[in-house]
C-alpha cells in the first residue's frame, strides 16, 4: 500500500472542507499497514496577501512572507480482529509581518485523530472515531459552524463517533450511530451593555442603569457548542452493486457559551424587565428523515446519494421573539468518484443542510434572533498524475448560506475556495511542492467580505 504523506498547514488552508464528508477521522487504510508507526515533517516557505482575513477595505488588512513546519507521527496496530491507530500533528507558522509590528508571529495548530475498529463477529463490527482541533484558521476549527474567519486564540474542535454496522440478513444492515461535537471559542466575555445597541446615543440602557456600548457579541456565545446527534439507518442490498437505505437522526444542539448574544429593540419598548437573547436561546432539537444509495456503475465510478428533510424545534426561545420556533428544510449530501486512470481520479459533490451562523444580531424591527444558517455547498476535486514522479490537483469548494431570522433576514453570503497543488516525488522518502490558494467571502447586507491569495513552496519527508 502506498505511504501518504500527512500533513496539516498552508496545503490545507482554503481547501479543507472540501470532500464535504463527515469529520470522523481517517480510515486505517490511509496509513501503511506494513509498519506499526510512520512519521513525517513538512517544511514550507509562503506569502500571504490578508493572513488577518481582513475586509478588503479594512486598515487590519495585512500581507506577510512566512514559513511553517508541521511534523506528524502515525501509529497503526492490527489485531486479529481490531484494529487501532492515532496520528497527531502539529503546525508552527511563523509570519514576517508580525515580527515587524512587534506582535507574537507565531501561530500553533494541534491536531489529533484516534479510531479504533473491532469486529465483534462476521457480521457486527463497531468503530470509535475522534478527530481534535486546536488553531486559529477556520478550516481546522469550524467544521460545524459556518465562522469563515481566521480567530485569535486557542479555538477547539472536537468530533467523536461511536458506530455499530450490523448484517441481518444477506439482504438487510443496519448501522446505529452517535456524534458528540464540543467547540469552544476563545473569544469571549461578552455584557448586557456589549450586545446593548447604542443608536440612537443614550437611549438603551441595560437593567443596572449602564449605557450601551454596541460592542456585540463574542464567537463564544454565539458558538460555542455540544452538540449530540444520533443515527439508524436500515439498508437493503438491491443488487451487488446497488444498496438502498432509509435513516433517521435526531440531533440535540445545545449551546453552552452562557452570555448574552442580541437585544431585542421592541421587547425593550415594551417594557420588558430583560430583553436579552442568551447563548441557551440558541438551543434546538433537530428531527432528519432521508432515503438514499449507493451505486457503483463499474470499477472506475461509484456515487452515493440520500436526501430528505430536516425538523428544527428552536425551543428555547424567549417569549418576546414571535418567529415560528418550528421550521423544516431540505437536507441532502451526494458525492461521486471516478478513476480515468491509475492515480487519477474526479471526485464530485453536493451538501444541503443547516449550520450554527457566526451573526446573531436581532432584527431591529421585530426583534427576533438569527437562529442558524441554510447551506448548500458544492465541491469537487481532479487528482491527475501527470508522470510516475509528478502529481498535480486541483480542488474547489462554494458553499452559499442564507440567514435564518435576524437583522440579515434572507440575507446570504458566498465562500469560494480554490486550491492548486504540484507534488514531485524525489525518492521514496522526499518530495517537493508548489502550491496556490484562493479564498473568497462574499457578502450581502453589510457583513464583511474579504479576498485572501497564498502562495507555498517546500518539502515533505517521510518514513
Amino acid at each position: 500500500m502506498k505511504r501518504i504523506f500527512v500533513s496539516a498547514g498552508l496545503a490545507v488552508i482554503g481547501v479543507s472542507g472540501l470532500h464535504a464528508a463527515d469529520t470522523y477521522a481517517p480510515d486505517v487504510t490511509a496509513l501503511d499497514a506494513t509498519k506499526i508507526w510512520s512519521v513525517s515533517g513538512t517544511l514550507r516557505g509562503f506569502y500571504d496577501d490578508n493572513y488577518t482575513t481582513a475586509h478588503n477595505d479594512a486598515d487590519g488588512k495585512r500581507a506577510s512572507w512566512g514559513f511553517e513546519f508541521s511534523p506528524s507521527l502515525s501509529f497503526l496496530v492490527p489485531l486479529q480482529q481490531t484494529e487501532i491507530g492515532l496520528r497527531y500533528t502539529y503546525g508552527l507558522y511563523y509570519y514576517q509581518d508580525r515580527e515587524n509590528l512587534g506582535q507574537n508571529p507565531i501561530d500553533q495548530s494541534h491536531t489529533a485523530d484516534l479510531w479504533i475498529d473491532h469486529a465483534f463477529t462476521e457480521r457486527v463490527e463497531g468503530k470509535i472515531e475522534d478527530t481534535f482541533a486546536v488553531s486559529q484558521e477556520p478550516q481546522l476549527t469550524s467544521q460545524a459552524t459556518s465562522e469563515p474567519f481566521r480567530v485569535e486564540g486557542n479555538n477547539i474542535n472536537n468530533v467523536g463517533v461511536v458506530s455499530l454496522h450490523t448484517e441481518l440478513t444477506m439482504l438487510f444492515s443496519t448501522d446505529l450511530g452517535y456524534q458528540n461535537t464540543y467547540i469552544q471559542y476563545q473569544n469571549h466575555g461578552a455584557t448586557q451593555a456589549d450586545v446593548t445597541p447604542t443608536t440612537p446615543p443614550g437611549v438603551f440602557f441595560t437593567p443596572s442603569g449602564q449605557p450601551g456600548t454596541g460592542k456585540g457579541n463574542s464567537l463564544a456565545g454565539i458558538l460555542d457548542q455540544d452538540d449530540h446527534l444520533i443515527w439508524l439507518n436500515l439498508n437493503y442490498m438491491y443488487a451487488p452493486d446497488l444498496t438502498l437505505f432509509v435513516g433517521y437522526q435526531f440531533g440535540l444542539n445545545d449551546y453552552i457559551g452562557n452570555e448574552p448574544i442580541g437585544f431585542s429593540i421592541p421587547a425593550y419598548s415594551a417594557g420588558v424587565g430583560n430583553p436579552y437573547y442568551y447563548s441557551s436561546s440558541l438551543n434546538s432539537d433537530s428531527h432528519y428523515i432521508y432515503v438514499g444509495g449507493q451505486y457503483a456503475f463499474n470499477e472506475s465510478l461509484s456515487a452515493t446519494l440520500k436526501v430528505g428533510a430536516e425538523i428544527t424545534d428552536n425551543d428555547n426561545l424567549p417569549s418576546f421573539d414571535h418567529q415560528s420556533t418550528w421550521n423544516v428544510t431540505p437536507y441532502a449530501d451526494a458525492a461521486a468518484t471516478y478513476t480515468y486512470l491509475p492515480g487519477s481520479y474526479v471526485q464530485v459533490g453536493l451538501t444541503q443542510s443547516e449550520n450554527s451562523s457566526d451573526i446573531a444580531d436581532p432584527d431591529p424591527n421585530t426583534g427576533d434572533l438569527t437562529l442558524y444558517e441554510e447551506s448548500t455547498v458544492v465541491y469537487g476535486s481532479i487528482n491527475q498524475q501527470i508522470t510516475p514522479y509528478l502529481l498535480g490537483s486541483v480542488i474547489g469548494r462554494w458553499q452559499y448560506s442564507t440567514w435564518h431570522g435576524g437583522q440579515y433576514n434572507n440575507g446570504a453570503q458566498s465562500l469560494y475556495n480554490i486550491g492548486l497543488n504540484l507534488s514531485y516525488s524525489i525518492s521514496e522518502h522526499f518530495s517537493a511542492e508548489l502550491g496556490y490558494n484562493f479564498d473568497y467571502l462574499a457578502a450581502s447586507s453589510g457583513v464583511a467580505s474579504y479576498t485572501r491569495n497564498q502562495e507555498y513552496i517546500g518539502f515533505t519527508a517521510s518514513y
